[in-house]
């Protein structure tokens, strides 16, 4: 006859003291910062790449993109001689080329106030040229198809700009949301009191910008991207009937448009109902691609 089982013995934990678990909760936060590091690291890596997807506007003249990203030596000059601060250095969210020029033409476009794109003759590398060598092709589409006149010079002897190929071009898209197509005029300032943006007004200063909001408008039918745009021929309004059968009038932009961006600036919308397509080209129907 056996006897009664022996009653177990609980196992009992090891005693950790007060000093280890606050060492281990000290490596868990090193660890945990350490990771979150690394992680951001990885995202500076990968969201460069991500905002690629969206082209940059280069300065006028600017070599073909990859050309240009490889001539480009990022040191601000031309900035530095823009007259209304058109041109900005990539930052280092925004893809390749850290520190290379663009222009964000909604906040400020390049409205050639300086007549001689200053930007290109202060370029020391060839990055921004008034033309190409011929070991750099001009892309089919991109070359204008006569020097693109300036409407401040219009009266002189050589109107014309010294630029041979687009920065992009101009598309209307957003019909539905511009006054002019819904046949609605436009007054006060083009894009409100607190807009920075300046442009040159030849009836207020023939050389010194002024901004935008300081010089409101008054029109029965908006035509803001016409009248302002500084190239001559390169944008125009055109009569079409709606649906109902109504007259209406609608921007079309046509071969002589370089992609300066004045239009996408100063349309009264928002959002814009034109903008400019970076390194677009001119085809015989119209269309940029």
């Amino acid at each position: 006859m056996s006897g009664p089982e022996p009653t177990p013995v609980p196992r009992l934990k090891p005693v950790v003291s007060a000093e280890k678990a606050r060492r281990a909760r000290r490596k868990f936060i090193r660890s945990a910062v350490l990771l979150s590091g690394m992680l951001g690291v990885s995202l500076l890596g990968v969201l460069p790449v991500l905002r690629m997807r969206v082209k940059r506007l280069r300065p006028p003249g600017a070599l073909d993109e990859d050309d240009f990203l490889a001539s480009c030596i990022k040191c601000g000059q031309c900035l530095q001689v823009c007259p209304v601060s058109a041109i900005r250095l990539g930052d280092l969210d925004e893809g390749t080329g850290i520190g290379v020029p663009y222009i964000a033409v909604r906040e400020q476009a390049c409205d050639f106030s300086c007549d001689a794109v200053q930007c290109v003759l202060a370029c020391p590398t060839g990055a921004l040229i008034y033309t190409k060598p011929d070991f750099f092709p001009v892309r089919k589409g991109a070359g204008l198809a006569k020097p693109p006149v300036l409407k401040a010079r219009a009266d002189e002897q050589e109107p014309a700009l010294n630029l041979h190929e687009r920065m992009g071009l101009a598309r209307l898209v957003r019909p539905e949301a511009c006054l002019a197509v819904q046949g609605k005029g436009f007054s006060g300032p083009a894009r409100g009191v607190a807009f920075k943006g300046r442009m040159r007004y030849m009836d207020v200063d023939r050389w010194k910008p002024i901004p935008v909001r300081d010089h409101p408008y008054e029109r029965e039918l908006c035509d803001l991207c016409v009248t302002e745009c500084p190239i001559d021929d390169a944008i125009a309004l055109e009569a079409f009937t709606d649906t109902d059968g109504r007259r209406r009038f609608r921007p079309v932009v046509r071969e002589q448009c370089v992609g300066c961006g004045v239009c996408e600036m100063i349309c009264p919308v928002e959002p814009t109902a034109i903008e400019i397509e970076s390194r677009a080209v001119w085809k015989m129907n119209g269309e940029s691609v």
